[in-house]
């Protein structure tokens, strides 16, 4: 059926202006509804780790009339290399090598690039408030009243949480973040450094068990703060920047703060002290870098992803971890599907809500379970599970019939029904 909706007095807040927010608020706005983003961070965040669109988020992409801007940001990554402690190539592979059962849609571009076009998509429709966040909620007959840490206190229909793996949404809606989060026993880092190795638009690797270091150096213009028009032309040669990567294991959580840059710096100078390659060389400019990142790989799991009139979306509510390379896919699916039913429910939000989970739990659980290969390819933890991780990337140019998860990623990145509803 087509969505006949009248709902621009149902006012919606959505905390969080990355990727999941600024969707779901296109959507809302294009239904009729009247969405306030609002933001911790001071302005649109740049940079960040490449991700990848695919499969029905693709759609939902092409739905909004933006696959062709977030292509002309592609990262232009054309494959990987494995090294040794002295630098000498063990493995290489393509990219069609990994993603042969790939659709030729898919797309990797930056995470700041994919978050600015969706803003720029949204700005002269959608009310954002950068450098704020909710302090508490109040859920009434009418409403939620929610004071914030600097604005002054607002009430609105719904609220939607969008704001990541350590969701303050959740948190007050739902209760502390250790009941919800799944660690699964990897940390991640990356920080810019120079290309010093000169790497083109490539990726090289180094291992040692239960360790991981890289260098991604993708097309030039990834470091552009804006992202590039449709037709610019990528200069051809290598990138003056590159990514340094830090993947290790542990078995357990480490005890440390968000925030606290300096011992997670420690943390990663203490787990990679021994190893050869480049990783020395990376380790001296982790000091001095002006976006070091650091978190563990977790997912989050949850039974519903609303409580009364207050939502959940993206990693807020079903954080994959990076491992499973799906986080922004099913954020934008998510954004899609939950807007979707608010639309064909008339603003109803109890009967949107359970329309919301119902379709994307299977899709959900699908995408979640891609993360235990992932964390096989990048950071094996034996010395035999990096020889045959290698022996696998030797070898899969030549027998097609070797999946190196990209067929399993495929099918669960395809696993959700977005015309349940047509929209209007």
């Amino acid at each position: 059926m087509e969505h006949t909706v009248s709902t621009g007095t149902t006012t919606v807040l959505v905390s969080g202006a990355s990727i999941a927010g600024p969707a779901l608020a296109y959507w809302l706005h294009r239904y009729g509804f009247t969405p306030t983003v609002v933001e911790r961070a001071p302005a649109p965040r740049e940079g960040g780790h490449p991700i990848d669109v695919r499969g029905a988020a693709v759609d939902v992409i092409t739905r909004m009339g933006l696959l062709e801007r977030i292509t002309a940001a592609h990262t232009e990554t054309r494959g990987l290399s494995t090294a040794d402690s002295v630098g000498r190539t063990r493995a290489t592979a393509t990219m069609a090598d990994f993603s042969g059962s790939g659709s030729e849609n898919d797309v990797e571009l930056m995470r700041g690039h994919l978050s600015r076009v969706l803003y720029r998509a949204t700005e002269s429709d959608v009310e954002y408030v950068f450098g704020d966040s909710i302090a508490s909620m109040r859920e009434d007959d009418d409403g939620v009243r929610v004071t914030f840490e600097r604005s002054a206190p607002r009430a609105f229909d719904l609220v939607v949480g969008a704001d990541g793996l350590h969701s303050t949404t959740r948190a007050l809606a739902f209760g502390e973040e250790s009941r919800y989060r799944r660690y699964i026993g990897t940390y991640f880092a990356s920080f810019s450094v120079p290309n010093h190795l000169g790497l083109n638009r490539w990726v090289t690797l180094h291992n040692t068990p239960g360790r991981g270091a890289g260098i991604y150096a993708p097309a030039p213009h990834t470091s552009w703060r804006e992202p590039p028009r449709p037709g610019a032309v990528s200069a051809p040669g290598p990138s003056p920047e590159a990514k340094a990567l830090f993947v290790f294991t542990t078995r357990h959580q480490l005890p440390l703060g968000h925030h606290d840059t300096p011992a997670q710096q420690r943390v990663v100078e203490r787990a990679f002290a021994h190893m050869g390659w480049e990783v020395p060389t990376l380790l001296a400019e982790m000091r001095d870098a002006p976006d070091f990142y650091f978190d563990s790989l977790s997912q989050v799991h949850m039974d519903h992803w609303s409580r009364g009139r207050v939502a959940l979306v993206g990693d807020a509510g079903y954080c994959p971890s990076p491992l499973a390379g799906q986080g922004s896919s099913m954020a934008l699916v998510g954004a899609y599907v939950l807007a979707d039913e608010l639309a064909a429910a008339e603003g109803d939000h109890r009967a949107a809500f359970e329309g919301y989970e119902s379709r994307m739990g299977e899709f959900v659980r699908g995408n979640q379970r891609i993360a235990a290969s992932g964390a096989g390819l990048l950071v094996p933890r034996s010395w035999p599970g990096i020889w045959f991780r290698d022996q696998a990337i030797r070898i899969a140019p030549k027998l097609p019939s070797i999946d190196l998860f990209g067929g399993r990623m495929q099918r669960a990145a395809n696993a959700v029904d977005l015309d349940t509803h047509v929209p209007a």
